[in-house]
C-alpha cells in the first residue's frame, strides 16, 4: 500500500473526471491546502457519511457501489432543497485491511455520481481507520436563498406527494442479508430490489422540478418514511395524515410478508432517496407531470393539517407501529424496529 500522499495524489487522479477543473465557481481545486470557490446567489451546505456495518458491507457491497452510495446519500439532501449541486468535497476513513484497487474502484464510484449529477469534486482527505467510512460535503446553489426548500413551509391545505413507490431499497436489504428469500420473487424484481440498495439515485432533478412546482417544503426519505415525515411535520409546525393505502409499494414487497413486516420496510426502512414534497393542490398536476418526464411514478400520499406530529392510518383506521431508521439506537440498517 502507497503512503498517504500517494494515496492522496492516485484518489484524486481518480477523482478528477467528476470535472472539478471545469467548474465555473471554482477558483481552487484539490491539490492545495483548501479549495477556493466563488460562488453567485445562496449556498446550501450538507455532509453526510456512510460507515461500513451501519450503512453498507463491504462483504455485500463492491467498493464502486460504496463510493458511490456515499455521493448519493449527500447529493440526496441538496435534492430535497431543490438546489443545483455544486462542488463536493470527501473525507475517507481508509480501514488497514483495504487495498489500493479497492481505493481506486471507491474513487470511480463518487466520481461516476458526481459526473452525472452535475458535482465537481473539489477535494478532500484521507485519514487511517479502523473501520472503513465516507464522509461528503456538498454545497448546492442558486440565485437567492428563497429559491431553496426547507422542511419548514408546509401549510394547512396541501397535499403531500411522494416521488416514487418507497420501501425497495430496505427489502433489497433484507435479500442481500437473507439470499434465500429471493425465491420468493420473480428474478426481475428481485434484480431490482437489490438495485435499490446498492445503487441509490439523489432524484436531484426531481427536486428542482417541485421546487419549481411551488413546493412549500421538502424532505428527502433517507431514514424512512415515518421518520422524515415527523421532522417535516415539526418543522413546518404542522400536523401530516398519511393514508397508508395510498403510499406506493415497490413490486416485491408483498411477497416478502411471511418473512418481514412490509410496514417495516416502507415506513422505516430508508435509503430510497425520494422526496416527500408539500405542495399547494393547485399546483399539483405541473409537479406530476414534470416527474412522470423524469421516468418517476408519483403518489398524493396524504395532507397537511393546523396541528403537529404525524397521523399514519389505513382503511381501517389503524395506525402502523413504526418509525424511521435512528443512528444511534439502530446498530444496522438490517436491525430497523
Amino acid at each position: 500500500m502507497r503512503g498517504e500522499f500517494e494515496l492522496i495524489d492516485l484518489f484524486r487522479e481518480r477523482i478528477a473526471v467528476a470535472g472539478a477543473a471545469g467548474s465555473p465557481r471554482l477558483a481552487l481545486a484539490s491539490g492545495d491546502d483548501a479549495a477556493v470557490s466563488v460562488p453567485g446567489g445562496a449556498t446550501a451546505t450538507s455532509v453526510d457519511a456512510i460507515v461500513d456495518g451501519v450503512h453498507f458491507r463491504r462483504q455485500t457491497f463492491t467498493p464502486e457501489q460504496i463510493g458511490a452510495k456515499a455521493m448519493v446519500a449527500a447529493l440526496s439532501d441538496l435534492a430535497a432543497m431543490g438546489a443545483e449541486p455544486g462542488e463536493a468535497y470527501v473525507q475517507l476513513g481508509l480501514a488497514p485491511e483495504m487495498t489500493e484497487s479497492e481505493l481506486t474502484a471507491m474513487a470511480d464510484g463518487l466520481a461516476r455520481v458526481a459526473s452525472r449529477e452535475g458535482a465537481a469534486v473539489a477535494g478532500g482527505d484521507v485519514v487511517r481507520s479502523p473501520v472503513l467510512f465516507l464522509a461528503v460535503t456538498v454545497v448546492g446553489h442558486a440565485d437567492k436563498p428563497t429559491d431553496f426548500v426547507t422542511r419548514a413551509g408546509a401549510e394547512p391545505g396541501d397535499v403531500m406527494l411522494v416521488t416514487h413507490p418507497l420501501g425497495g431499497a430496505a427489502a433489497g436489504l433484507v435479500l442481500l442479508e437473507r439470499p434465500e428469500l429471493a425465491a420468493a420473487l420473480p428474478d426481475e424484481i428481485a434484480d431490482d430490489l437489490r438495485h435499490r440498495q446498492l445503487e441509490p439515485t439523489a432524484r436531484i432533478g426531481a427536486g428542482q422540478a417541485l421546487a419549481r412546482a411551488g413546493a412549500h417544503a421538502m424532505i428527502d426519505i433517507s431514514d424512512g418514511l415515518a421518520g422524515d415525515a415527523v421532522h417535516l411535520a415539526d418543522a413546518s409546525g404542522a400536523r401530516v395524515v398519511i393514508d397508508a393505502a395510498a403510499v406506493p409499494v415497490a413490486p416485491g414487497i408483498s411477497e416478502l410478508r411471511a418473512h418481514v413486516d412490509p410496514d417495516r420496510l416502507v415506513y422505516g426502512g430508508g435509503e430510497d432517496y425520494e422526496l416527500l414534497a408539500a405542495l399547494p393542490p393547485g399546483r399539483l398536476g405541473e409537479a406530476q407531470a414534470s416527474l412522470r418526464e423524469r421516468g418517476l411514478d408519483p403518489a398524493v400520499i396524504g395532507r397537511v393539517e393546523a396541528g403537529e406530529g404525524l397521523v399514519i392510518r389505513d382503511a381501517t383506521g389503524r395506525e402502523p407501529a413504526v418509525q424511521g431508521f435512528d443512528q444511534v439506537r439502530s446498530p444496522t440498517r438490517g436491525e430497523q424496529p
